[in-house]
């Protein structure tokens, strides 16, 4: 027997999905929300199943919903697979796609990554999990996020690392700070400074330099912490005092308060690069993005540097 809908209505079921809401999700499709409700009624008169519970205030999916969805979303992107090349519908292209990315790479790299994709791709949705290292490799791992990028730690079996720069740490200070004139500056000069500002530990980067530098003691505790570099980062453009900070977080050379210097003795590198599912094909859309993340790697020489274990 013919099972009658048809590819609008499974991308009217996603929208559903995705927003959780019908008005929320017509809206995102470009229909009225009765329109909507019509795909979706009809979706379900041809699987003779119910999709959605639907209340006054909430809509859900059902037990049959929720193991229909992630069938529905192969069929939409094995669509969308079939009509990578051909160059015509390239510019149209309806999809999303989601990355997952550490904060200290999502600040600076990645807007000019999702700008470009823009252009490109106007109607394909970015959606951008910014997250420590390790909720990264989670939404990896679960489905949740199409690719992740960040810096290369333990990984699941079930996932693959592919590098894309050696990012090394510098200080991150204002430019009328005594410091900002030195052509590098050393840790242990470093940890003698009074106004230390860290990132904690639970953070990826703390553990690495915590690992890097072990022999190299500072010579009192930092005067703040935060979670995140790029709130690091902030504090230290307020004037609260300096940081170590990867120079893929740093604002191009350009920039009227911050500015970087090496940090030397030893030089600390962090591994940067894509974590994808080992195994699984990526949606034409994700691997767009992937083609542009790997074009645009090209960063401040600073950035560029040996490779190096830590």
């Amino acid at each position: 027997m013919a099972i009658n809908f048809d590819l609008n209505d499974l991308q009217a079921f996603r929208a559903v999905v995705e927003k959780g809401s019908f008005g929320k999700a017509a809206e995102a499709i470009h229909i009225s929300q009765p329109a909507l409700s019509r795909r979706i009624e009809k979706l379900e008169d041809a699987l003779g199943v119910k999709l959605f519970e639907r209340t006054t205030r909430r809509v859900s999916l059902t037990m049959v919903g929720r193991a229909f969805a992630p069938r529905a979303e192969r069929l939409l992107d094995d669509l969308d697979d079939a009509l990578l090349g051909i160059s015509d519908v390239a510019s149209t292209r309806l999809g999303h796609v989601t990355i997952a990315c550490v904060p200290s790479a999502a600040y600076y790299f990645m807007p000019r990554v999702v700008a470009r994709y823009h252009q490109l791709y106007p109607k394909i949705r970015v959606r951008v999990l910014d997250a420590s290292a390790h909720d990264v490799h989670d939404a990896v791992v679960s489905g949740e996020a199409d690719l992740g990028l960040s810096f290369m730690g333990n990984l699941d079996v079930g996932l693959e690392f592919e590098l894309l720069v050696q990012d090394t740490y510098v200080l991150a200070c204002r430019r009328d700070h005594a410091l900002a004139s030195r052509e590098a500056v050393t840790w242990s000069e470093f940890f003698e400074h009074d106004y230390i500002i860290a990132v904690d530990k639970t953070s990826g980067n703390r553990f690495l330099l915590d690992q890097a530098l072990i022999h190299i003691k500072p010579a009192r505790p930092s005067v703040c912490e935060t979670r995140h570099v790029v709130t690091m980062l902030g504090l230290v453009e307020a004037g609260l005092g300096i940081a170590a900070a990867p120079a893929m977080a740093m604002p191009t050379a350009g920039h009227p308060i911050l500015m970087s210097v090496p940090l030397t003795a030893p030089q600390v590198i962090r591994s940067v690069g894509l974590i994808k599912r080992r195994g699984r094909t990526l949606t034409p859309a994700a691997l767009e993005l992937e083609r542009l993340i790997v074009e645009m790697k090209a960063l401040p020489p600073s950035v560029q540097g040996p490779t190096a274990v830590h």
